[in-house]
């Protein structure tokens, strides 16, 4: 049987990267899918890509109202939602002494304030027994350079998981944090780095990954099913590195 046979899922910035990745790892197992994203264009032809047993819903999770329109949409359409993947998020370079409050609002707004109401807002449709996953990352525990913002919205995201663990623990719902290493994807880009500087950043952080290269958002992906699906069924309030090993040495 497939390890999410019957299950519905959502995945917040399912369009594309690791959220696309996820979603099409999630349906071949079995489940009926929900993704977001901003911009409905990209949306629509994540959609397509993934095939069958998906909906996309337009949403920006900084913003409440999108949020209660996604889970209306959700209630409607099937009543319940057994697995979260709160994994929309992103940020840009901004060295300190540059930072301006714009920038922090936008990395906070979207990283922590967004991941928190996506999945308070959520709760009321999560059964006895659901899993939440939450998209961290090693950014929180290795320093980067002009990247200390998105950084510390990470941080956030791995202390939201250990406290939710015990906010939820009555109800049986499982919360663990999932940190990918460094995984290519299409919001490189959107740090405000050209396709050049960004092949510069992937060599040079490779060499430093014990694997000697970087990671995929498929290898991502297979970790989030492991936690979402009964297989992690005692797994609670961790924090999985799936990084090559970068920031275990």
């Amino acid at each position: 049987m497939n390890k999410l046979e019957g299950k519905v899922a959502l995945v917040t910035g399912g369009n594309s990267g690791i959220g696309l990745a996820t979603a099409k790892r999630f349906v071949a197992e079995g489940a009926y899918v929900f993704i977001t994203g901003r911009r409905q264009t990209e949306l629509d032809a994540a959609v397509k890509e993934i095939g069958k047993n998906v909906t996309g819903v337009q949403s920006d999770v900084s913003k409440l109202t999108d949020l209660d329109r996604l889970f209306a949409t959700i209630e409607k359409e099937q009543g319940h939602l057994d697995v979260l993947f709160a994994n929309a998020g992103g940020g840009e370079i901004a060295p300190l002494g540059a930072i301006t409050e714009e920038h922090f609002d936008k990395t906070f707004n979207t990283n922590v304030k967004g991941l928190l109401f996506t999945v308070q807002k959520a709760l009321p449709l999560l059964p006895e027994g659901a899993s939440i996953i939450l998209n961290a990352s090693t950014a929180s525990r290795k320093g980067t350079p002009a990247f200390s913002v998105y950084s510390a919205t990470k941080a956030a995201v791995r202390s939201f998981a250990r406290n939710w663990t015990l906010d939820l623990k009555e109800r049986k719902i499982r919360v663990n944090a999932i940190s990918p290493g460094v995984v290519p994807t299409p919001g490189y880009n959107l740090l405000g780095l050209s396709d050049e500087q960004v092949q510069e950043f992937v060599d040079s952080q490779a060499i430093t990954i014990p694997l000697g290269r970087v990671g995929t958002p498929d290898e991502i992906a297979k970790a989030v099913v492991f936690l979402a699906s009964d297989d992690s069924s005692f797994v609670n309030g961790i924090e999985l590195f799936v990084d090559g090993g970068m920031a275990q040495i």
